[in-house]
């Protein structure tokens, strides 16, 4: 039997999901930050809450450098919320790696690298979500072909299921972007290296003028196969 959950009321912006989100779930809710635009700027739409929403990272031991930069300084700059990191267990990766050969044995078909997202990701999202009814996410609509008919709250098909709740689903790029430079939010610097989507570091490159938001990451696949199972379970309903 799906799990019921609280529905938000009907055309509430960005900030008033976040707030109602905060609100209905309290200390049971949780945000996925990645430290891209998206999550920057909803990190510091929960910091507008009044509530200590919990932020996490998943740290998948292969991200960049500024990636871990600009965690930190959302950390210094919204101190009323609280921030935490969830990395892989060190034995798990140590076996994926033998298996597959070599650190990039993932590049070698969808299921190779769909275990090194099961290691390095989501069983670390298991645990990052552990006390959680809810989780807000960054997605857009925008982003991807795989995206364009979430909902801006729905069920996320997971073991316990949670509801994950998109306020940033119809921004578009320049709205993003103006948001965050007219709050001064911290953002990630690859971002002005051409890095839309930013992800693992083997896993993300510079996209092109004219390329897809998402073409960087795992630029050796079809489309409909760019994601890492965070966000691919069931969202229609």
């Amino acid at each position: 039997m799906a799990t019921e959950f609280p529905k938000p009321p009907a055309g509430l912006d960005a900030q008033a999901l976040v707030q109602w989100s905060a609100d209905t779930f309290g200390g049971e809710l949780a945000l996925a930050c990645s430290a891209g635009v998206e999550d920057s700027v909803l990190v510091h739409l929960a910091a507008q809450t009044g509530t200590s929403v919990r932020v996490f990272m998943l740290d998948t031991g292969r991200l960049h450098p500024e990636t871990h930069e600009t965690f930190e300084a959302l950390r210094r700059r919204y101190p009323q919320l609280r921030f935490e990191v969830y990395s892989p267990e060190g034995a798990e990766v140590e076996a994926l790696v033998q298996a597959q050969g070599g650190l990039f044995g993932f590049r070698e078909g969808l299921d190779q690298r769909h275990a090194c997202c099961e290691v390095r990701k989501l069983r670390p999202l298991k645990r990052a979500l552990a006390g959680s009814r809810a989780w807000l996410t960054g997605l857009r609509r925008e982003q991807s072909p795989t995206r364009m008919d979430l909902l801006p709250a729905a069920p996320d098909g997971g073991s316990p299921e949670r509801l994950k709740i998109s306020p940033l689903l119809d921004w578009d790029h320049t709205l993003l972007w103006a948001f965050a430079k007219q709050h001064h939010i911290p953002t990630h610097p690859l971002h002005e290296a051409g890095f839309p989507s930013i992800g693992c570091a083997p896993c993300t490159r510079a996209i092109a003028p004219g390329e897809d938001l998402r073409a960087g990451r795992w630029w050796w696949e079809l489309p409909e196969h760019k994601e890492c199972g965070l966000h691919n379970r069931p969202t229609k309903g």
